[in-house]
């Protein structure tokens, strides 16, 4: 995962007037992109590198992220922050993009790979 990349689309995301939804498709495009390249090394820059605002931003894009890559590591790694970012988990309802995110899992689980 380019962290770098992944920061600059981030910055240009919170920039993104949030009535402009082509600018901001564009912005959700290039994250899930660059999460979804290397799942294992975005799985190590959740646990070590990302922050409180970036766990928030990938709430957008995590769901689009699992639905291209079914991932039980990635869903569980990104539910576990909840404990190292309580106050985005509540704000954000992370807790239903992570349930969205589990019911991807099962689907895939239940009726094979798409």
């Amino acid at each position: 995962m380019d962290i770098n990349s992944f920061r600059k689309v981030i910055k240009q995301r919170e920039e993104t007037d949030d009535e402009w939804d082509y600018g901001i498709e564009q912005c959700w495009k290039k994250e899930i992109e660059i999460l979804s390249e290397d799942i294992p090394s975005t799985i190590d820059f959740l646990k070590n590198e990302c922050t409180d605002e970036e766990y928030s931003w990938i709430s957008e894009v995590i769901d689009d992220v699992v639905d291209q890559n079914p991932s039980k590591e990635l869903v569980e790694c990104y539910k576990s922050l909840k404990d190292k970012f309580p106050e985005e988990y509540a704000k954000y309802n992370i807790s239903g993009v992570v349930e969205i995110c589990e019911n991807i899992l099962k689907w895939e689980e239940e009726n094979g790979k798409k």
